[in-house]
């Protein structure tokens, strides 16, 4: 099923994010995650992050595809624009198309390790509106994309950033899926500024549920994003207690998400991790 359709159907969507394992015995324990969440929480769509090359490519396309035919549920495969032609990326969504995926979240992706900016390899997108268009171009597939409230790390200020998401829009892009964030004002704000700049597709929150603490702050060192003054001296008293820590990041994520769907969001994508007990804990309180 095309994720603009689970959209249309009038109640809120929930999704899963997993990023692809390193090893088969890897691969075994996210199958079996995965099959765990399906049964507990049916999620209305599951996704899977890119490895721009190699073995780590070659896991995304697998587990992405047995996740949607052997699980039976709904899937979408990240893509990136990083180390690949277009021919390159050509020959990836042809391979995703023949294994039945429909869905695809079309992103710029980040500079490979160890360099510090995006450089675009010859022959192939230096954007992620530019991949979203060549989709829209030449495939029947729904087409997803990233979004910032807190803006991007390299755009130089919200309204440029906003400016290049009103593209991804226009370029095909069916529906937004945002950065992580933890201050619900932020998203409200966005999607306020969104609207006004004749963005109106579904604009999704992307919630990662806090199991650890450093963790957590690198992550939002790295993307850009910030954690709530209060929410991270909570988090501080308990850094060094995981039970302590786990509870307090559930116990956010679950008056996050309830404030956000009573107020209008589309659902919820989470950033599981490859982790299912928050995500689980979290989605059930969601449901009571």
């Amino acid at each position: 099923m095309r994720i603009s359709e689970l959209h249309g159907r009038g109640r809120p969507v929930f999704s899963f994010e997993f990023f692809p394992p390193k090893s088969d015995e890897g691969a075994r324990a996210l199958m079996a995650t995965v099959a765990d969440l399906r049964d507990a929480l049916a999620p209305d769509f599951v996704s899977v992050t890119y490895g721009a090359g190699g073995s780590t490519r070659e896991r995304t396309l697998e587990v992405v595809s047995r996740i949607q035919s052997e699980l039976g549920i709904t899937s979408m495969a990240h893509l990136t624009c990083v180390g690949s032609t277009e021919a390159d990326l050509c020959e990836v969504v042809g391979r995703l198309i023949g294994t039945g995926i429909e869905n695809i979240l079309a992103l710029r992706g980040d500079p490979p390790k160890g360099e510090s900016e995006f450089r675009a390899t010859a022959g192939g997108f230096a954007h992620a509106s530019e991949l979203i268009r060549y989709l829209e171009d030449n495939y029947q597939v729904d087409i997803g994309a990233a979004c910032y409230p807190e803006k991007h790390v390299e755009s130089p200020d919200a309204e440029s950033d906003l400016e290049w998401t009103r593209v991804k829009v226009e370029s095909g892009a069916s529906f937004l899926v945002t950065q992580l964030f933890f201050d619900n004002a932020r998203y409200f704000a966005y999607v306020e500024r969104a609207r006004a700049a004749g963005i109106d597709v579904p604009i999704v929150p992307g919630i990662m549920p806090i199991t650890n603490v450093a963790q957590v702050e690198r992550f939002t060192q790295m993307c850009g994003a910030s954690i709530p003054d209060a929410l991270h001296e909570r988090l501080d008293a308990v850094r060094d207690d995981p039970a302590a820590c786990m509870a307090t990041g559930i116990e956010h994520a679950i008056k996050q998400c309830r404030e956000l769907l009573e107020r209008g969001a589309p659902g919820v994508h989470f950033y599981t991790l490859n982790k299912s007990h928050a995500t689980r804990s979290i989605l059930a309180a969601l449901r009571s």
